[in-house]
């Protein structure tokens, strides 16, 4: 299989200590860095037509860093302090660790899972039953948090707090990767917006989460990589398990 070129549906990380960078010396492959969507603030006049007062709420669930990053924006814009005693609940470390960009950090008021699912913050959240839990979204979501929730019976809302659009290509931009690697299903759709008459032929396509799985398999296409595996728990884990396996 040919894996000469790579599209990594992210933006480029800041760092260079990024394992992408790693594989991409390694195997002597490369790696773009191109986001196939990209995410819009909701305004406070939008917020507030959806009747959430955010300091009605004593616990926080973010899924992502693009959460954490509007919640504490739509907050700033409405000049709403967030308490200091406000609790986290994130679905992995690595986002918990991202407050900190805007609170300081706390053992007592973080809380985090450890298999990136929302449903590893369970015990967390049962052992504090009496919160309100506020969960800021993207207008494109799934019911999952919500119906864990309800199951539950803990207290929350969820909210749109940011949108997810399409980052359009342009009609000089060259379109010629060995590898698609996703990481959400609005990715899948705005592939097919770009591109509606896409034949995917032998290009591999891969993704991360099982709901961008089933968008892929959704869409009619071939999925040849899927993240997280026993074997390999990250995105990146995964791709050098696969470039191993199928590189020329």
């Amino acid at each position: 299989m040919k894996l000469a070129k790579i599209l990594i549906s992210q933006p480029k990380p800041a760092s260079e200590k990024s394992p992408y960078f790693a594989i991409a010396k390694k195997y002597g492959v490369e790696i773009v860095f191109r986001p196939f969507i990209k995410v819009d603030a909701v305004s406070s006049k939008e917020f507030r037509a959806q009747k959430t007062n955010i300091l009605d709420y004593t616990a926080v669930v973010f899924t992502s860093r693009h959460a954490i990053d509007h919640f504490f924006h739509l907050a700033q814009e409405m000049r709403v302090t967030i308490p200091e005693d406000m609790k986290y609940f994130c679905v992995t470390e690595t986002v918990a660790l991202y407050i900190q960009k805007y609170v300081q950090y706390r053992k007592r008021k973080v809380f985090f899972g450890n298999t990136g699912k929302i449903d590893s913050l369970l015990p967390a959240m049962l052992k504090r039953k009496s919160e309100k839990y506020l969960i800021p979204q993207s207008d494109v979501h799934t019911n999952e948090i919500a119906q864990l929730m309800d199951n539950n019976k803990l207290q929350h809302k969820e909210v749109i707090m940011y949108r997810t659009v399409s980052n359009d290509f342009q009609k000089d931009e060259p379109f010629d990767y060995d590898m698609l690697i996703f990481f959400s299903p609005a990715g899948i759709s705005a592939l097919l917006k770009n591109f509606p008459n896409f034949d995917q032929g032998n290009i591999a396509i891969g993704c991360f989460g099982p709901t961008t799985a089933k968008a892929v398999i959704d869409a009619g296409l071939r999925l040849d990589l899927q993240a997280p595996t026993a074997t390999a728990p990250s995105m990146t884990a995964a791709l050098e398990e696969f470039i191993k396996e199928n590189k020329d």
